[in-house]
C-alpha cells in the first residue's frame, strides 16, 4: 500500500495550520524532521511544533528524530502524539532499547539509514521497527537531489524485511523521479518541497499519488 507523508520542513510556516488542514484527508501521514544541530547540520523544529499539529489533525504523525540522543526524548515525543518514531542506525546511542521503548509505548518504531550505512546494519534489530526509512540524500537539509546509490539499496532491504514492514523514502523525491523508488519496493513516500514547495499542496499530493500508483514494482537487484 503506497502511502504518503509529505515533510513539514518544506511548508510555509506562518500558514501551518491551513496547509496540514488543506491535505490531511488526500494523505496517510505527515512527516515530522526533528533536527538537533549535532547529529546534523540543521536545526529544525521540536515538540512544541508537534505538539501544535496534533491539536488540529488525527492524521498519524511521522516523526523522524535526526538527533544524536533519541532516548533522552523518547518519553516526550510519545506523550505529545507521534505515531510512529524513527531513530537513526548512526546515532551514538543505544538503538535497539530506542526501539523497545518506542513499541512498549505502544507506537510504531521505524530506524532510519543515511545513503551510504551498510544495509546488514539492520540484521540486529530485525524484530523491533515497523518500518525502515532509506534517506536518499544525507539528512540536514530540504531540496536535495536525490543519491542514486542510496535508491539502489532498497531492493535488499525490501528482500530482508519481508512485504509487511514499511519502507519510507526521504531525500529529492518529486513526481519526476518517485517511479525509482516505487519500483524498487518502497512504499512510504516523504516529499518536502515536491508537496508543501508546491503552490496548490493538496493537488501535489493527489498527483504525487497518481504517479506512484503509475509505478511498475520491479524490485531491481
Amino acid at each position: 500500500m503506497i502511502k504518503i507523508s509529505p515533510s513539514l520542513l518544506s511548508v510555509d510556516f506562518t500558514k501551518i495550520g491551513d496547509e496540514v488542514k488543506k491535505i490531511d484527508t488526500s494523505v496517510e501521514m505527515i512527516h515530522l524532521d526533528v533536527m538537533d544541530g549535532h547529529f546534523v547540520p540543521n536545526i529544525s523544529f521540536g515538540m512544541p511544533v508537534i505538539k501544535a499539529v496534533r491539536k488540529i489533525t488525527d492524521i498519524t504523525l511521522d516523526t523522524h528524530l535526526m538527533i544524536s540522543n533519541p532516548s533522552k526524548y523518547l518519553d516526550e515525543f510519545v506523550k505529545i502524539g507521534s505515531d510512529i518514531i524513527t531513530v537513526h542506525a548512526e546515532a551514538p546511542d543505544d538503538i535497539l532499547e530506542c526501539l523497545k521503548y518506542i513499541k512498549k509505548s505502544g507506537k510504531k518504531a521505524g530506524i532510519a539509514l543515511n545513503p551510504d550505512t551498510p544495509n546488514d546494519v539492520l540484521n540486529k534489530y530485525i524484530g523491533y521497527f515497523d518500518m525502515v526509512l532509506q534517506m536518499t540524500v544525507f539528512p540536514g537539509f530540504g531540496g536535495q537531489s536525490m543519491i542514486m546509490d542510496a535508491v539502489n539499496k532498497i531492493p535488499e532491504i525490501r528482500k530482508m524485511v519481508g512485504d509487511e514492514i514499511d519502507i519510507e523514502v526521504d531525500g529529492g523525491i518529486y513526481i519526476e523521479n518517485v517511479c525509482e523508488v516505487v519500483s524498487r519496493g518502497a512504499n512510504v513516500i516523504v516529499s518536502g518541497t515536491g508537496i508543501f514547495g508546491q503552490p496548490d499542496t493538496k493537488k501535489a499530493a493527489v498527483d504525487m499519488r497518481k504517479a506512484c500508483e503509475s509505478c511498475e514494482v520491479k524490485y531491481f537487484g
